[in-house]
């Protein structure tokens, strides 16, 4: 990004201004949060429950249900991030880790590219929270996680897109694709 300026530098991510060109000739200042990339992690238990958590987001002053998620530390494999961040949110150990896909948060002013990962053969241990985390551990049956997410009660773009993702193309059991949009 060799166009651009740095208007604020923060922990977890900048913010640029970049000048896009326009089809008139012309240039359009658009501001950018620059981020590292995240991970969202889809724990699946023994039983079929989804490892879900509670996890209260200053940013919205709420306590919402979601899945364990995290940021990538700089050149960090996006694999280990979803390792590191099972262990801290929820102390599950990951016997398997499988990526299942990649998305853009919000492309419109997020470089934020989030890695879903399913995680099963899961053993239990003790969490790592860092300072400030709040977090309940909430473990779901599909069907039961995929009517929160259909009456509102998940409101979190992320746990949203990988519970239908999940749903739809790898749960055992699951509808036609078809039948899930």
């Amino acid at each position: 990004m060799a166009d651009h300026e740095v208007l604020f530098e923060g922990i977890r991510f900048d913010v640029i201004r970049r000048f896009q060109e326009t089809n008139r000739g012309g240039r359009r200042p658009r501001e950018i949060v620059r981020h590292p990339g995240a991970v969202v992690m889809l724990p699946v238990l023994d039983d079929g429950r989804i490892g879900l958590i509670e996890n209260y987001r200053i940013a919205v002053d709420e306590t919402l249900i979601e899945l364990p998620a995290g940021t990538r530390e700089p050149d960090e494999d996006p694999a280990e991030t979803a390792r590191r961040e099972l262990i801290e949110e929820t102390g599950y150990r990951a016997g398997n880790i499988e990526l299942l896909s990649e998305f853009f948060m919000s492309p419109g002013i997020l470089t934020e590219r989030m890695s879903l990962y399913l995680a099963t053969d899961l053993e239990a241990g003790p969490t790592s929270l860092e300072p400030g985390e709040e977090i309940r551990q909430l473990p779901t049956p599909l069907e039961e996680a995929l009517a929160m997410a259909r009456d509102g009660r998940i409101r979190d773009a992320k746990t949203l897109v990988a519970l239908m993702y999940y749903a739809c193309f790898i749960a055992p059991n699951r509808p036609s694709p078809r039948s899930c949009f």
